[in-house]
């Protein structure tokens, strides 16, 4: 008769991750003059990336009527939240390659889940330069905006920033699902996680149709920052949309999650081992 296993509790898996994610750290930090060094590089790339906003305010004074400090106030809650996405759940784009290698196997005879041991052995603390920028713009943002602070808009801003990280989150593990099938998927991956944080620094109604209802109804990354935006800073949608989607992200986020928690159990479902 087989043994069955308990499932380790909440404190259990905690411990367990710092475990592996300190095991991680403590290894990247051997080689201090590389983790520095790519920590500095990933902040430098960030930097220049929200050099491009400001080389368009360079020429104009606002941009769909939105002006520098609430772009920037786009940029910074974008950055965050996909950078802490990108910090702890991002390792699960490393599937792909553990499927090609044939050490995918090695996961699903361990006790614990394989989405929670690709995100904790692969953890890379060196990554924080990213965050530590967009950290940087969202602390400009808010100290120069004209905005009255109130609970609800402290309240809402809090809540985006969870929501945000939950719904970048959630589609790199759904774009990790693919991997199960496609046989190189990365590219594909890229542009719907990378591209989402792209396209959420800045206001969705400069986009097109298309691309507008892409961002909301397919992949929705408009309610990362945008709707909930809407209404710590004052503004209505010129497109009429209700006002009740300003509030809609904690319920998006949590959609999506369980969209995403679902398909990644079919595709480890339907995983056929290398024999390796």
């Amino acid at each position: 008769m087989a043994l069955a296993l308990d499932k380790p509790t909440v404190r259990e898996l905690a411990h367990i991750y710092r475990v592996m994610a300190g095991a991680r750290i403590r290894a990247d930090w051997q080689y201090r003059v590389s983790f520095f060094g790519y920590t500095f590089t990933q902040g430098l790339i960030t930097v220049l990336d929200f050099l491009q906003i400001a080389v368009i305010f360079g020429q104009v004074d606002s941009l769909g009527d939105w002006s520098i400090a609430e772009v920037s106030f786009l940029y910074g809650t974008s950055a965050v939240a996909f950078h802490l996405g990108d910090l702890f759940v991002s390792q699960v784009e490393r599937a792909s390659q553990r499927i090609r290698l044939g050490t995918f196997d090695s996961l699903l005879i361990r006790p614990l889940g394989t989405m929670f041991q690709l995100c904790a052995d692969d953890f890379a603390f060196r990554r924080v330069g990213k965050l530590v920028q967009g950290t940087a713009v969202l602390v400009y943002a808010v100290t120069a905006l004209d905005v009255e602070w109130t609970v609800g808009r402290v309240g809402a801003f809090a809540m985006m920033l969870v929501a945000g990280t939950a719904i970048f989150s959630a589609i790199w593990v759904i774009s990790a699902s693919l991997s199960f099938w496609l046989i190189e998927a990365s590219e594909l991956m890229n542009s719907f996680t990378y591209g989402s944080s792209f396209a959420t620094e800045y206001p969705l109604h400069i986009m097109g149709k298309w691309l507008r209802r892409l961002l909301t109804f397919v992949v929705p990354a408009a309610f990362v920052n945008y709707y909930p935006s809407l209404y710590i800073l004052g503004r209505t949608d010129p497109f009429g949309v209700p006002g009740g989607v300003r509030f809609a992200s904690p319920a998006v986020a949590l959609v999506l999650v369980l969209v995403a928690r679902a398909a990644w159990a079919n595709a480890v479902r339907h995983y056929r081992s290398t024999g390796s």
